[in-house]
């Protein structure tokens, strides 16, 4: 087969990224011939992608005309600058629209692709139809397509209907699924749950490193979404009780909310140690050295830093969304603890009266985990949960949807 793969904003950065290269890795060994397209700054080099030699790899470039902004990301808060989709007016708009398509066009007569895989339900696989109307579309929907549909009502009619056409939708669990369903009115024998996955490389416990004391990690995006403000709330909390433990995060963020977290985490040092984006085996190293990973975030699609983070030996605390509780709680058992959510205003945004009760519920729970013995190999405990998230998994049943389709 030959697949094209398609990511609008920047690789390797986010987890769609991450999912777009294990894919292209794992295909390559099946000997797949595979091409890529992505959204990169001006002045960026090509990114690698998989073990994609550079002609291979086709980015689209932001950052000069007729893209004279930084390439949009699909949440508003990304790790690196960016726009968000809900400030561009109608001309940028339409000048994003078109330059994909141009971009496209010669791409697909060069390639000649038996099947197109794309990434978001979003703005530019909306277009694939209109620019590659007989070849088969697999659209892999992260969530965030989602939620930008609520951001950006002015653009959600355009998505829902161009979206619709394509062929087949990959999703991350069950309730995404159903969105699909109601939201766009897509046939459910189209759908496919497929999960994430994390790479068993990489993140381990069977070389760790000598035990800190108990120690917290968070992994994400400097973002107020991910509930990183109350999560510095309730561990000012813990430290009162504890001096000696440490905040470890790993992660950026870009914008004034980015930068006023920032601002904050470094009044907190040493308490709080800001590692910044850190590569893939650096990450697991950082994880191995701890015993606490913590995910308060109040939207989320099936988040593979816990699995990474529990792969690496570490108790998880998360918020009880949809995406954790129907493929995660499970299949983790008592690794997992979850907090329960705020009331939601919007879709990420919680209900500032509920906000004391949470950052309550996550301090007490936060205390529980850390004061907890240590988890040992979830290898040796739970090795059927572990390997149903690995990316070798996860491809061989995307490779069963590209070949019922091409």
């Amino acid at each position: 087969m030959r697949i094209l793969h398609l990511l609008s904003q920047r690789p390797s950065l986010t987890g769609s990224g991450i999912t777009l290269d294990a894919l292209v890795r794992h295909a390559g060994v099946a000997g797949v011939k595979q091409c890529v397209v992505v959204g990169v700054p001006a002045d960026d080099p090509t990114p690698p992608i998989g073990e994609l030699t550079s002609e291979y790899v086709r980015p689209l470039r932001f950052g000069s005309l007729p893209l004279d902004f930084p390439v949009p990301g699909m949440s508003d808060v990304m790790p690196y600058p960016s726009t968000r989709f809900s400030d561009l007016d109608e001309e940028q708009v339409s000048a994003y629209r078109r330059a994909w398509t141009e971009h496209l066009r010669p791409i697909l007569d060069d390639f000649q692709p038996d099947l197109i895989h794309s990434h978001h339900v979003w703005l530019m696989s909306a277009l694939l139809k209109d620019v590659a109307p007989e070849i088969p579309i697999v659209t892999h929907c992260h969530a965030t397509g989602l939620r930008q549909m609520e951001l950006c009502p002015h653009l959600a009619s355009d998505v829902r209907r161009g979206c619709s056409r394509n062929d087949a939708f990959i999703v991350l669990h069950a309730g995404h699924a159903e969105q699909l369903r109601v939201g766009l009115g897509i046939d459910p024998a189209c759908i496919h749950v497929v999960g994430a996955g994390y790479r068993e490389d990489l993140f381990h416990c069977r070389s760790p490193h000598p035990r800190r004391k108990p120690a917290l990690l968070y992994i994400g995006k400097y973002s107020a979404a991910k509930g990183v403000p109350w999560l510095l709330d309730a561990f000012e909390r813990v430290l009162t009780r504890n001096p000696a433990i440490r905040l470890h995060v790993a992660g950026g963020g870009a914008g004034e909310e980015a930068d006023a977290l920032r601002s904050r985490m470094d009044r907190m040092a040493p308490a709080v140690v800001q590692h910044g984006q850190l590569a893939q085996p650096e990450l697991a190293d950082l994880t191995r050295n701890c015993t606490v990973c913590v995910l308060p975030s109040f939207y989320e699609g099936l988040p593979l830093v816990l699995v990474e983070a529990l792969a690496c030996g570490c108790r998880l605390v998360a918020t009880d969304l949809p995406g954790i509780m129907e493929e995660l709680a499970p299949r983790l058992g008592d690794g997992l603890t979850t907090v329960k959510l705020p009331r939601l205003e919007t879709v990420d945004r919680p209900r500032p009266d509920d906000l004391p009760a949470f950052v309550d519920r996550l301090e007490e729970t936060l205390e529980s985990a850390l004061n907890a013995p240590a988890l040992g190999d979830p290898m040796d405990s739970m090795p059927e949960a572990l390997t149903h998230f690995t990316w070798a998994q996860v491809f061989n049943r995307v490779k069963v949807i590209w070949r019922s389709l091409g």
